[in-house]
């Protein structure tokens, strides 16, 4: 993909996702917008094998390769973003299927509650029962996760902090929402070049998200949790992406100990691993590889 179509990617998401986000009104205009469906779209059945269960009466999706003999050892949990409002859509179901294809792991995909009907807490409840599902017998798990949902595989990998079974083997976030007050002084500079997202518009979101709990809990917001005994951590983030200030934070608080691999993308927007970008296949395969090595 050339420069100008690069480019060209970043105009078209100004225009239909900024305005979403652009006004307080905005974002609770998508607070309010109907939600869509959850369930694989029918070419990534054509991918992979799906299964399906329910853990605390919500959905959880498995995908396979198809290659594989059968169920694997250790899995993958994926978790999505979406501002914590908005469901799972294609392109992450394209990115959970690749990640099921190159590593040869089962990917479970929980479907967590969405604000305004369904709140934080719950979701952690969600994701934290999963992993423990998925951890008898030495079995482990790696976590990935991108903007809201890499938050949230934050937050899970938090909660098994100090854990001496060391359920959680590895977790990548990819342009993680970690601080829901989005106060971090170096956002303003990185708003003005972001195409995407505002806080104005992420502001009542947040706010429907937690509920009763402060912004600042963390269970919540993980840059105010533990940063320490966390498992193997990468983070891929892009330049022109709010949450690079939070995500440089992270990179900085994390305890002496816990194997960091950062990556700034220069020119790169929100989520660029998910996106139709050149820079989209390198950052697919180092989740792949680190995967791969978490779980070796």
């Amino acid at each position: 993909m050339s420069s100008w179509q690069m480019k060209g990617v970043a105009a078209f998401i100004r225009l239909a996702y900024k305005r979403r986000f652009a006004t307080e009104a905005a974002g609770r205009a998508v607070l309010a917008k109907a939600k869509g469906r959850s369930s694989p779209p029918p070419g990534i059945r054509k991918r992979c094998v799906v299964a399906h269960r329910q853990v605390n009466g919500q959905d959880v999706y498995v995908l396979r390769s198809r290659r594989a003999a059968g169920p694997s050892e250790h899995s993958v949990i994926y978790l999505h973003g979406g501002a914590y409002t908005s469901e799972i859509v294609k392109e992450h179901w394209a990115l959970v299927a690749y990640l099921a294809e190159r590593t040869g792991f089962d990917v479970h995909v929980p479907i967590y509650g969405l604000a305004p009907r369904q709140h934080a807490l719950e979701a952690l409840a969600l994701v934290t029962k999963v992993i423990s599902d998925l951890s008898p017998g030495g079995r482990r798990c790696y976590l990935a996760g991108d903007s809201a949902g890499g938050g949230l595989a934050l937050l899970a990998a938090q909660a098994y902090a100090g854990d001496p079974g060391r359920p959680v083997a590895g977790l990548t976030t990819i342009a993680p929402w970690l601080d829901l007050t989005m106060s971090n002084p170096g956002i303003p500079a990185v708003e003005r070049v972001d195409p995407w997202l505002t806080r104005a518009g992420l502001h009542p979101i947040a706010a429907s998200w937690a509920g009763d709990v402060p912004l600042t809990d963390p269970r919540l917001s993980p840059l105010y949790g533990r940063l320490d005994d966390l498992p193997p951590l990468q983070v891929l983030v892009g330049t022109r992406d709010i949450t690079l200030p939070d995500c440089r934070a992270l990179r900085d608080r994390v305890a002496p100990g816990t194997p960091v691999t950062y990556h700034e993308e220069p020119g790169a927007i929100h989520v660029y691993p998910l996106l139709p970008v050149p820079e989209a296949k390198a950052g697919r395969e180092a989740i792949v590889e680190h995967i791969r090595k978490s779980l070796a």
